[in-house]
């Protein structure tokens, strides 16, 4: 089973969503602003894919911080900001089980899952 982490409203996590959909691949989606996020699965994520790879940089989220946790990011700060501000972490994350998926890039998913 996928498992596919993110927020209903994303622009980018429709298009996933709905390519999921399209390949009828079966996945649960855990919604961010509903449940959280637990900070073992973000520890978890930081060992396989990296906390940079996991900071969504380019969202409101980010340029809402204050200019000293932007710029003293470092592991530690990045895990505690992103599960107080799940918004904070790169969308979608899908976890096939066996590897993780950070952001929608169609022609890595369609090698990575068809």
């Amino acid at each position: 089973m996928l498992n596919l982490y993110g927020i209903p409203n994303c622009d980018t996590m429709k298009k996933a969503r709905a390519w999921l959909e399209e390949q009828a691949l079966d996945f649960q989606f855990h919604d961010y602003k509903k449940v959280g996020i637990e900070v073992s699965t973000l520890q978890a994520w930081v060992k396989q894919v990296g906390w940079e790879v996991l900071v969504n940089r380019r969202g409101t989220t980010w340029r809402k911080l204050a200019e000293t946790d932007r710029e003293t990011l470092n592991e530690a700060s990045a895990i505690r900001l992103m599960q107080a501000n799940p918004s904070l972490i790169k969308r979608p994350v899908l976890d096939t089980g066996s590897q993780l998926l950070v952001g929608f890039d169609l022609a890595e998913w369609q090698q990575q899952l068809i």
